[in-house]
């Protein structure tokens, strides 16, 4: 996992503001914290170059009432900086869940079962998950367990945060 900081000042609070203030404006400096963290684990760790990067989904209604997805607004300028792939609809998540942050590691996990659909090929790509915040890990392994079984090479996860 590639996370810029644990979820604390600052950050938090810019995160928060970008999701539910409708501070759309905040995604590319953010992005752009992101980049230099995956730049900076790329030297040190030897992660191998991605093909695509891939939101997180939000349910269409939830999409809807906020206005936009926070993880596509990250993706668009990470795939144009890092010169790779990314389509908003690769992934969907296919029926409405309960808002991760008010259930526990285990509700999370169920929460969660069978909630996406992959709707394009991946065929042994090396695909980057992008979200703002990683909690539990839920939303993350489930989507990569997806991508796995359908075909990708490696799957990387990138996020803003990671809770301590």
């Amino acid at each position: 996992m590639v996370a810029v900081d644990d979820y604390v000042p600052p950050l938090n609070r810019l995160i928060h503001a970008l999701k539910f203030s409708g501070q759309s404006s905040l995604a590319q400096p953010l992005a752009r914290l992101l980049l230099l963290a995956v730049l900076q684990a790329r030297r040190q760790r030897a992660l191998p170059k991605i093909d695509m990067v891939v939101s997180v989904p939000l349910y269409r209604r939830r999409h809807w009432r906020r206005g936009y997805n926070q993880s596509d607004l990250l993706c668009r300028p990470l795939a144009r900086w890092l010169g790779c792939r990314y389509d908003a609809r690769a992934l969907t998540r296919v029926h409405a869940t309960a808002i991760q942050h008010q259930l526990s590691a285990r509700l999370r996990k169920r929460n969660l079962k069978n909630a996406f659909r992959l709707e394009l090929p991946v065929d042994g790509l090396h695909i980057a998950i992008v979200d703002d915040v990683v909690t539990t890990g839920s939303t993350v392994a489930e989507l990569s367990r997806l991508l796995l079984q359908s075909g990708a090479a490696s799957v990387q996860v990138w996020c803003l945060c990671r809770t301590l």
